[in-house]
């Protein structure tokens, strides 16, 4: 395992809720990134405790997060160390209330 593979290892497992995206939670950079801190928003997470790594300061983690998951956009979602998704998935999921559950969230 590389040592940018070991280091999203350890951002993933060491907390509970993080979102990999572009730009931050305060400001996303792109539309999916925004609308992915919406619906986490919409469940009940706090964006200022939420972990949120932006992938435009660095290459490496850019290109190691989509090795890491095998998955090839960004935004990536993290729950309790597993992969959850990207937006389109965590929109599906909201709407089922399926995210909730799993954040531990309720529904705001």
């Amino acid at each position: 395992m590389s040592d940018v593979q070991k280091q999203i290892d350890e951002l993933v497992k060491t907390n509970p809720v993080v979102l990999f995206m572009k730009g931050s939670a305060s400001f996303p950079m792109c539309g999916f990134s925004g609308r992915s801190i919406q619906i986490l928003k919409a469940c009940g997470v706090d964006t200022k405790t939420l972990t949120t790594v932006n992938v435009l300061e660095d290459d490496g983690i850019r290109q190691g997060i989509k090795e890491y998951s095998q998955w090839p956009t960004i935004p990536q979602l993290y729950v309790k160390g597993e992969f959850v998704g990207g937006s389109d998935i965590m929109m599906e999921m909201y709407e089922s209330g399926e995210l909730q559950k799993l954040i531990g969230g309720e529904a705001a």
